[in-house]
C-alpha cells in the first residue's frame, strides 16, 4: 500500500497508538478498509488498510462535487437534452431528471447528494464540458489532493473496470468538500423539493437523503451531530460510506468500505462505532498519520520482522474475503490488481475457505440484487 500520509498507513491491518485513557477500538469491525480522522487537524486517529484500492460506488461523487461545484454557478439554469443523459449505466440510481425540462443547478446538486442521482451527475458533467473532460478534471483534482489511490472512469461512481479509490482518498475528498459551504449544505440536507414533470403535472416532489444515518430511518438511529457526507452501494463495491459529525469544536470523520457483515445496515453500525470511538479517543491517541499527505509525519512504523505496538494483521477470514472479491467482475484492471499481487497470493493460499466465501458471497448477492446502485 501507499505510505502517503505516514508510513503506518501503508502497513496491513489495524493501526492505532493508544495513550493513557484511550478507549479500545470496536471489537467486531468487518469492513475491508476504514479510517477515522479529525477533520480540523487532519490527524488520522486509527485505520485499517486505508490505502487499499477498492470500488468506491457513489462515495466517488464527493470528488465529482469537489471538481465541478466551483465551476458552475449554483443559480445557473440548464435545459436538459437526451445527449446530456447518454451513457448512464444500467440500473443507475436516478433522481428523475427529464429531457426537455429546465433545471436550476442547485436542484441538480440536491439530486446528486440526496438521491445519488446519476442522471443529475451526467447533466452537470455535460454542462462542465462532457463526461470525458470531467473525468480528466476529477483525476487531476485527486492528484492535487494527494489521492494517488484513485482511478476515475465514470464521474458517478458506477461500477466500471479499473475504477477504484480508497478510504484514505475518500476522506481527502470529503475533507476538501466540507470546506465549501455549498458542498456542506448539500451533504447535510435531509429533504428537498425537486422539480416535477408530466407525471406530477409540473408540481415539485419531495426527495429524501438516502443516507439512513442522517435521516434516522429504516432501523438506523440518527447520529447526534451528524453533518452528513455521502453513502454508496454497487455490486462490486458493496456498501461504502463517508460520514462526519460535529460535537463542540471537534469534527470527526469515518470512512468505511465494504463491510463483510452482510446485515443490511452493517455499514452504518460500523461507522457509528468508529465515530463514537473517534470522539472518545481524540486527544488520547498518538495519530498514525495525516490527511495532509505532504505533511511530515513522524515515522512510528514497527521495524521489519516485529509486530509493532497495537498493530494487528487482518484475520484469515477478512483476507480470504479480499482475495475473493478481487475477481468479482472488475476485469484485468480490477481493484485487486491495483492493491498489489499479495492479495492474489492470499486468495490462492486460502484454498477451500475461498470456495466457502464465494458461496456466501453468492447468497448475499442474491439477497441484495434488488438494492439500487447508488
Amino acid at each position: 500500500m501507499s505510505t502517503v500520509g505516514g508510513e503506518r498507513l501503508g502497513l496491513p491491518g489495524v493501526q492505532v497508538q493508544p495513550g493513557p485513557g484511550a478507549p479500545a477500538l470496536p471489537a467486531k469491525l468487518s469492513a475491508l478498509s476504514w479510517i477515522v480522522s479529525d477533520t480540523a487537524t487532519g490527524q488520522v486517529l486509527a485505520a485499517q488498510n486505508p490505502h487499499w484500492a477498492l470500488p468506491p460506488a457513489s462515495t466517488l461523487k464527493t470528488l465529482f462535487a469537489d471538481t465541478v461545484l466551483p465551476k458552475i454557478p449554483t443559480r445557473a439554469v440548464h435545459k436538459v437534452t437526451d445527449a446530456d443523459l447518454a451513457g448512464m449505466g444500467e440500473g443507475s440510481s436516478l433522481v428523475g431528471v427529464l429531457p426537455g425540462q429546465t433545471y436550476k443547478v442547485s436542484d441538480l446538486w440536491l439530486g446528486v447528494f440526496l438521491r445519488s442521482g446519476n442522471d443529475a451527475v451526467h447533466v452537470l458533467a455535460s454542462m462542465n464540458g462532457g463526461v470525458a473532460a470531467t473525468v480528466a478534471q476529477m483525476q487531476a483534482q485527486a492528484a492535487r489532493l494527494g489521492a494517488n489511490d484513485t482511478h476515475v472512469v465514470s464521474p458517478d461512481g458506477y461500477d466500471m473496470p479499473g475504477q477504484v479509490s480508497s478510504a484514505y482518498d475518500l476522506s481527502l475528498f470529503a475533507r476538501d468538500g466540507l470546506k465549501n459551504a455549498d458542498f456542506a449544505r448539500y451533504a447535510g440536507t435531509w429533504k428537498a423539493e425537486f422539480p416535477g414533470g408530466p407525471n406530477t403535472k409540473g408540481k415539485p416532489f419531495e426527495i429524501d437523503n438516502t443516507d439512513r444515518m442522517l435521516m434516522g430511518i429504516d432501523g438506523v438511529p440518527r447520529y447526534d451531530g451528524l453533518i452528513g457526507v455521502k453513502n454508496g452501494y454497487t455490486t462490486n463495491a458493496g456498501n461504502t460510506l463517508v460520514v462526519a459529525a460535529r460535537r463542540g469544536d471537534r469534527t470527526i470523520m469515518a470512512t468505511v468500505m465494504n463491510p463483510q457483515d452482510r446485515e443490511l445496515n452493517a455499514v452504518y453500525a460500523e461507522a457509528r462505532e468508529l465515530l463514537d470511538w473517534g470522539f472518545a479517543a481524540d486527544g488520547r491517541v498518538t495519530p498514525v498519520g495525516s490527511l495532509d499527505g505532504a505533511a511530515a509525519v513522524p515515522s512510528t512504523a514497527p521495524k521489519a520482522g516485529t509486530a509493532g505496538d497495537s498493530v494487528s494483521a487482518p484475520s484469515r477470514a477478512a483476507r480470504v474475503s479480499v482475495g475473493a472479491s478481487g475477481s468479482s467482475g472488475l476485469g484485468a484492471v480490477g481493484w485487486a490488481g491495483a492493491s498489489g499481487a499479495g492479495l492474489v497470493a492470499v486468495a490462492v493460499a486460502a484454498g477451500g475457505g475461498l470456495v466457502l466465501m464465494r458461496r456466501r458471497r453468492y447468497a448475499a448477492k442474491r439477497r441484495r440484487q434488488a438494492l439500487p446502485r447508488v
